[in-house]
């Protein structure tokens, strides 16, 4: 274990305070993760726990070595809106008789999962260690990793679930201290809030563990008849075969403190006869957009595709990186309001920083010791990034003063980059398309000249956002509006 890693402080939700980390196993440190259902493509809230773990991720290689690190997101691909949107967009075909069920779903699944996979690519953040697939482990598995009708059979034979009208239910009044994580215990628990309220459950808040598949429903055999899995299973599951039946965090959104991951404990603890499930609890803070609850009613639900690819939100496409600063600038715990102002503010700042970087052509320093002691301050990404700033007007000052501070400008400049890379961000010098400038330029003059300002400006803005400045002017032979441009990164 390195001496920087005994300085490593994570909020634990658990506990709700600030702790120091020690691993369970400095050789093998473990981090599950809550990923993607993947009945519909991922929306900018989805994409805040994703950012915010693979800079953990990051930081745990950096501290432990990235032979050492163990870092588990999973996909659920059973999902009762999975089916719901098979049957949305391939009715007509499953009741011809062209698809089954199960070949609908899987077109579903198999679409939003790379749509997610190329999202999260572009907003820099690196593939997980493992990514398992909750479909994977319903059944009894070959290589005899945890699988969930096994779970569920032990959590019965221990008299904490019980079987009624057709379905499992885990049995929460068996677990004494059900509730540590969202503090609440069962009498404060109240029928219907955000748990099923059924006549044939002991306790309201009893959750399903297994429950009957129709014919028309995907489903796999077991004792207790031909069903498919509740949520919160999957995820016991998918975690203890990879990472054991205790291990070091466990993440995932403000969201899921209850009732999912509440249950996640449950059944993990129960089954497994263990004090705890993870070490350390972490959530990220909520998101808001423009000062306003995301939602599809008001207009302002985005997925990440669409800010990436579209021009759906402040009228123009958002560059990965701009996405992924915007969402750091605000520490992972807050609630974040994610506003064109803030995306504006994200990409000049990256700006500045990619064009101090680009005075040395490679990044020979090391990470700054400094950023490494702000984000193990529970991944204090403010102070980390006041860091990038110092470094990047150093690089500049040095550069303007001339030649006699070439060295100090160039390490100032070497940090930053390796700063900037450990990060997420690309590095690379961008390669200038000048046709593609040429043609933007010529369709932007035509746009002024026709009165289309607003046209015009999203053409600048857009140029821009690729590190294009453009300069308007007058030829000095004929006097005609002209644009001039050069690189501003």
């Amino acid at each position: 274990m390195s001496d920087a890693s005994k300085g490593l402080r994570l909020y634990n939700t658990l506990t709700r305070t600030k702790e120091d980390f020690f691993p369970i196993d400095p050789r093998n440190v473990r981090m599950y993760v809550c990923g993607p259902t993947v009945y519909d493509f991922a929306h900018i809230g989805n994409a805040r726990p994703v950012i915010v773990f693979d800079v953990l991720f990051r930081l745990l290689r950096h501290l432990y070595g990235q032979a050492h690190v163990t870092y588990v997101r999973n996909i659920t691909d059973v999902d009762d809106k999975i089916n719901d949107r098979a049957l949305r967009d391939f009715g007509a075909e499953i009741a011809s008789g062209k698809l089954s069920l199960n070949e609908a779903i899987r077109r579903v699944t198999e679409k939003t999962a790379d749509q997610f996979h190329k999202d999260v690519a572009t907003l820099g953040c690196l593939q997980p260690t493992v990514e398992p697939r909750a479909t994977e482990f319903v059944e009894p598995r070959a290589d005899g990793k945890v699988d969930m009708i096994s779970l569920i059979q032990r959590l019965i034979e221990r008299g904490h679930a019980y079987v009624a009208a057709g379905e499992v239910l885990f049995d929460t009044a068996s677990m004494p201290d059900y509730g540590q994580l969202s503090k609440r215990n069962l009498d404060e628990q109240q029928a219907g809030a955000r748990v099923a309220v059924d006549p044939h459950k002991k306790n309201p808040g009893d959750f399903v563990l297994w429950k009957l598949s129709s014919p028309e429903e995907p489903g796999w055999d077991s004792p207790w008849g031909r069903g498919r899995p509740g949520w919160h299973i999957e995820c016991s599951a998918m975690s203890a075969a990879y990472l054991g039946e205790v291990f070091d965090i466990h993440g995932g959104g403000l969201d899921l403190i209850f009732p999912h991951h509440e249950n996640e404990i449950a059944q993990s603890r129960c089954a497994h006869g263990t004090d705890v499930m993870a070490k350390v609890w972490m959530h990220n803070g909520f998101l808001q957009v423009e000062g306003q609850k995301m939602s599809k009613s008001l207009g302002n639900f985005y997925s990440i595709n669409e800010l990436l690819e579209t021009e759906t939100f402040g009228g123009r496409r958002w560059p990965g990186e701009v996405l992924r600063l915007a969402m750091l600038m605000t520490h992972y715990r807050d609630p974040i309001d994610f506003s064109v102002r803030k995306l504006e503010e994200a990409e000049n700042t990256l700006r500045k920083w990619k064009r101090a970087a680009d005075l040395v052509p490679a990044a020979a320093k090391q990470l700054p010791v400094e950023v490494v002691e702000a984000l193990s301050d529970d991944l204090a990404t403010y102070p980390a990034f006041q860091v990038l700033t110092r470094l990047a007007g150093e690089a500049v000052d040095f550069n303007a003063a001339g030649d006699g501070n070439a060295t100090a400008c160039n390490d100032a400049a070497a940090s930053l980059k390796a700063a900037l890379l450990f990060l997420g961000f690309d590095v690379t010098p961008a390669k200038v398309d000048e046709d593609a400038i040429a043609r933007a330029i010529a369709k932007r003059l035509t746009l002024i000249a026709a009165g289309n300002w607003a046209e015009a400006d999203r053409i600048r803005a857009e140029l821009l956002a690729q590190g294009i400045q453009l300069k308007d002017g007058k030829d000095p032979v004929t006097s005609a509006r002209i644009t001039t441009w050069e690189v501003k990164r």
